[in-house]
């Protein structure tokens, strides 16, 4: 997905909110404080690869360093590039500083809530775009649910934290600020 049809996907999605809670997620990305240090993984089924790829695009288009993830994989091959080859031991030494970003559309393995959970008692952040199950979202700082049949699928999910993460922040002014302080506090402007 190009940047242009990322961009329509958030014009569509402009009133439900989903649009805010990526960037929400996108900024939590960008805390990682090295590179290296965002660490991305799946599930034996289905490993993060396209949000590996767009997040590595975003951290050099943008310069943002410490968006450079590492593919965590279940059973790498012995043979595969050093940065192809990065398996569950990775998890076991993650620390403070360092994000796990958990992506499962499907559900969660026992042995990865563990990792995950383990990961979390010593210091790492817990990052998770999910597919609705309780377990994964229960362990994490901050997740994104995305239930099958929503207005968004995961893939364009996927799309729009990268896009997120990526973005160059613009200066917000007082009013605006204090208009979302209002907003948070009172919650949405409902018109008749």
């Amino acid at each position: 997905m190009d940047s242009g049809s990322v961009d329509f996907l958030r014009e569509l999605l402009a009133e439900t909110g989903w649009v805010e809670r990526t960037r929400e997620l996108g900024l939590a990305l960008r805390a990682t404080r090295s590179p290296g240090g965002l660490l991305l993984v799946g599930t034996p089924e289905e490993e993060p690869w396209h949000l590996t790829a767009h997040l590595a695009d975003e951290a050099r288009l943008s310069g943002l360093p410490q968006l450079a993830p590492t593919l965590v994989r279940w059973s790498p091959p012995p043979g595969a590039p050093a940065h192809l080859r990065v398996g569950l031991d990775r998890v076991r030494r993650a620390g403070r500083g360092e994000t796990l970003f958990v992506v499962a559309e499907g559900q969660a393995p026992v042995p990865l809530l563990e990792r995950v959970d383990d990961a979390r008692r010593v210091g790492a952040t817990i990052l998770a775009l999910e597919g609705a199950h309780p377990e994964v979202a229960g362990l994490a700082h901050d997740a994104i649910a995305v239930p099958a049949g929503g207005p968004v699928s995961f893939d364009g999910a996927q799309h729009l934290v990268s896009a997120a993460a990526g973005e160059i922040p613009r200066n917000v002014g007082l009013r605006e600020r204090l208009a979302r302080l209002l907003e948070k506090v009172t919650g949405p402007q409902v018109t008749d």
